[in-house]
């Protein structure tokens, strides 16, 4: 008898946070995830597209159509739940994402999950992050349009996470939204927030554990100085 091949994806079982629906969906086994390099905005390269992720961070419930992530906290603001209801599980059409995902697929459940992430109020640091993956993957469509449309969003919730100080206790550094601040103006154009926000970096140097944050900030901020004086 024949020992069968290791996939990449297997199932695992999810809770809806929302209608408490079980139900299964793909992660990819870490041992088939390789990071051939970073862009300056942290979008990981995978050497296989097939073995990507992100396709898989959104759980989509196939009863209610609520999606999220690790991320979105368990409770919902008074009257979230019947917004959710009467714009999302009262329209739902059963749709199953429990397979592997293409591309589409993946733009898709992070569509559903920044529409339920707004109507959840979900913390700023949260949907700002479905925002930036949705540029990602358009990035690797080659999509500029589409991935300036998400960057401005995800900027957009970032700045209002750090006015908000909704990041604290989570993964996200104050130096790293910051940075992120800087270096999502960049790619959209708007070069005196970027360099606002790479200054406020390289000004909490003395503080910082990241230092190779202060480090890309510094180059981010001296590009654009360059850029500046050679016109």
């Amino acid at each position: 008898m024949e020992l069968e091949e290791l996939q990449p994806a297997f199932d695992r079982k999810v809770e809806c946070i929302y209608c408490k629906n079980k139900f299964t969906t793909k992660k990819l086994r870490a041992q088939f995830v390789k990071v051939t390099e970073y862009d300056t905005d942290f979008r990981p390269q995978y050497e296989s597209d097939h073995a990507n992720p992100l396709f898989y961070n959104i759980f989509v419930c196939p009863e209610c159509g609520f999606s999220f992530s690790e991320d979105f906290t368990k409770t919902f603001a008074p009257g979230t739940k019947k917004q959710i209801e009467e714009k999302i599980a009262s329209k739902w059409t059963k749709h199953d994402y429990s397979g592997e995902r293409t591309i589409i697929d993946a733009l898709n459940t992070y569509k559903l999950a920044g529409y339920c992430a707004t109507l959840k109020k979900e913390k700023h640091i949260t949907t700002a992050g479905i925002y930036m993956r949705l540029a990602w993957l358009y990035r690797q469509k080659k999509d500029d349009e589409q991935e300036i449309r998400f960057l401005k969003l995800a900027r957009k919730e970032y700045l209002e996470s750090y006015s908000t100080e909704d990041f604290k206790g989570t993964q996200v550094t104050e130096i790293r939204l910051l940075y992120l601040t800087g270096e999502l103006s960049v790619r959209i154009g708007d070069m005196a927030t970027a360099t606002k926000y790479f200054s406020m970096v390289i000004e909490k140097q003395k503080q910082a554990v990241e230092t190779k944050l202060v480090e890309m900030a510094r180059e981010r901020w001296q590009e654009i100085r360059d850029r500046q004086t050679a016109k």
